[in-house]
């Protein structure tokens, strides 16, 4: 094809739909043909906008090639250079939009090294079009061959490619890394103790636990680790679970299932801040009943009942919170050395039943869900039906999973030494978390009596504690 003119001023676009290295090798091969072709027309071009590892088939913005067609339409190119058209468009839908605006900037050339298209003749347009419907017609087939296999691999229990690899787990992801593994066991062991995952992010870090990146660890990627159904042997499709991975497992699954379940607990009570008083929570107050806030006041830190406006509380309470939480510490590490409960949690506990049991009702819910999803996915049953069927059984999972979270409350006090001289020194080391989950475990709450007015000394009496162990 001859042109006039040539292009002084034109775009070079290269885009691969799956760069597993990262490197980039695919969209420099096709900047080279795009540059040869342009030097043999006499083309300029005036930038190089490339879009690796994204495809133009999906939903998924393609940030380079939208720049281009901004800069085609304020008339900062004159013509568009590229190895293929799919590699421009593979939708009908998004051929129509570049025509439109090549045709309001005047800019009508596109060459390839397959073939020229003239956008401003019929037949330079035509072929364009058919071009884009033979892609997209492919470009769907595709999609369903890997989207089928990527669900067959997930029944069969295999691990889905990955160019980075997994916490725990090596490369192709089927063996343990034993020392990682050490790290998620403790991680999960601690979690279920009630320690919270920005202390677990800050011990890693004191730790100097390396990542598989080599990033810094944060409360994202630690969550992201104990949260994971791979660690317990569970291989997911799209989030939900379908198979038992072929790899082993490093926690439980009934360790995973409580993960789960107090991570939603403790969504649900929006515990952000991280804390900084031993009783939050626990105290109520013994004139209207309203649960008591923390409040700092002077430079002291003070529980109180709140007073504001649509609040039932009374606000005319108020204890000082370094007293009491050094009395109430004393008073469950004395009840935990006794020889009475020292001789209870050695016989073990009802959660040692209902742990695994609640684990088994969850995974048998679970798995009817999985069976409903697919059934209607192949329109063996009717949206109705499916929604009907599903409530009940959405009803028993959040009933189980808060049950679960419940039981967990005692595995605080696991690892602790119960009899023994070294408990208030293992005391001393736990963080502020780990310390109110032990003291949670043991008791319910506490009820705060009013105090003699104008009373200095701390009165241990004011304080009744409800007791579950």
């Amino acid at each position: 094809m001859y042109f006039v003119k040539p292009p002084i001023a034109a775009a070079a676009y290269a885009r691969i739909s799956s760069d597993p290295t990262g490197q980039g090798l695919g969209v420099q091969r096709q900047l080279e043909d795009c540059r040869k072709l342009a030097e043999s027309r006499g083309w300029s071009i005036a930038e190089e906008y490339v879009d690796n590892d994204v495809s133009a088939f999906g939903p998924k913005s393609r940030p380079a090639y939208v720049r281009m067609l901004d800069d085609l339409a304020r008339g900062l190119r004159d013509g568009v250079v590229v190895y293929n058209l799919d590699r421009l468009h593979r939708q009908p839908r998004e051929l129509e939009d570049f025509n439109a605006i090549c045709k309001r900037a005047g800019v009508r050339h596109v060459i390839t090294v397959t073939v020229d298209v003239d956008l401003g003749n019929d037949d330079g347009l035509f072929m364009a079009r058919v071009i884009a419907a033979f892609a997209a017609k492919e470009s769907g087939r595709k999609s369903a061959r890997i989207k089928r296999q990527a669900l067959q691999r997930a029944e069969q229990g295999r691990p889905s490619p990955s160019f980075r690899r997994p916490f725990g787990y090596t490369q192709d992801q089927m063996f343990v890394v034993e020392s990682e593994a050490a790290v998620i066991k403790d991680l999960v062991a601690r979690y279920i103790a009630g320690e919270s995952i920005s202390s677990l992010t800050a011990w890693l870090s004191r730790e100097e636990v390396p990542t598989v990146s080599g990033a810094a660890w944060s409360p994202t990627s630690v969550r992201s680790v104990i949260r994971s159904p791979r660690i317990a042997g569970l291989r997911t499709h799209n989030s939900v679970v379908i198979a038992k991975a072929l790899w082993p497992a490093i926690i439980s699954e009934a360790e995973h299932d409580q993960v789960i379940a107090m991570s939603k607990t403790k969504q649900m009570q929006n515990r952000r801040a991280p804390r900084r008083y031993l009783l939050s929570g626990l105290l109520r107050c013994g004139r209207c009943g309203s649960r008591m806030a923390s409040s700092s006041k002077h430079g002291k830190r003070w529980y109180i009942c709140p007073q504001s406006q649509g609040l039932a509380s009374c606000g005319r309470l108020s204890l000082a919170a370094e007293s009491a939480e050094l009395w109430i510490a004393e008073g469950v590490l004395a009840r935990l050395d006794s020889p009475a409960m020292t001789a209870t949690l050695a016989g073990g506990s009802a959660n040692n039943y209902v742990q695994p049991a609640l684990a088994k009702e969850l995974e048998a819910d679970r798995e009817q869900l999985v069976d409903l999803g697919r059934m209607f996915g192949n329109r063996e049953i009717g949206a109705e039906v499916w929604k009907a069927a599903r409530e009940p059984i959405e009803s028993r999972v959040r009933v189980a999973e808060r049950r679960l979270a419940a039981s967990s409350r005692n595995d605080a006090l696991g690892g602790l030494p119960l009899g023994s001289p070294e408990l208030r020194n293992k005391w001393t080391q736990l963080n502020l978390t780990r310390q109110a989950a032990i003291i949670g475990a043991v008791i319910d709450h506490l009820v705060v009596a009013p105090g003699i007015p104008w009373a200095r000394a701390f009165d241990p009496d004011r304080l009744s504690p409800v007791w579950r162990l």
